[in-house]
């Protein structure tokens, strides 16, 4: 959760009504937004 906080400007307010797959999925799109060339 502490990558989609940085990435994403997000508190954990916003990422607490997620489900595990969902904020799973946001952190595969968090790390290829935070490393564009992996």
């Amino acid at each position: 959760m502490a990558d989609l906080a940085i990435v994403f400007h997000w508190s954990p307010a916003v990422m607490d009504p997620m489900s595990v797959a969902e904020l799973m999925s946001w952190r595969e799109r968090a790390a290829a937004r935070h490393n564009p060339e992996s």
